[in-house]
């Protein structure tokens, strides 16, 4: 594992310790989405990390995915931010045309 990937223990113990920060922008899609903060929440806590962005020019990030209500599909796309904590960047249900399934992103 690269150095700069961030991994889902410590994703989890961010939440676990409330010690995550959502953007304003994931607020919204998260809202737009109708994710609640406690899915959001349970979604990082049960889910697993399905692509890393080590050289993102804006910080080192990853994509999570989980699953909310009903068995809905949830991507979580975090990092580390400034302050040390865990960044939410952006909430979202994966679709067409952007995504085959949930795991398989279209080319």
């Amino acid at each position: 594992m690269n150095k700069n990937e961030l991994e889902i223990v410590w994703i989890k113990q961010s939440v676990t310790s409330n010690g995550y920060e959502v953007t304003a922008h994931a607020d919204k899609e998260r809202q737009l989405d109708k994710i609640t903060i406690d899915e959001l929440e349970s979604v990082l806590l049960k889910g697993e990390i399905i692509e890393n962005y080590p050289d993102n020019p804006r910080g080192s990030s990853c994509l999570v995915l989980g699953y909310g209500r009903e068995g809905c599909p949830v991507h979580v796309v975090c990092g580390q931010g400034l302050s040390g904590k865990l960044r939410i960047i952006t909430v979202y249900v994966p679709t067409l045309p952007k995504w085959i399934n949930p795991k398989v992103r279209r080319k």
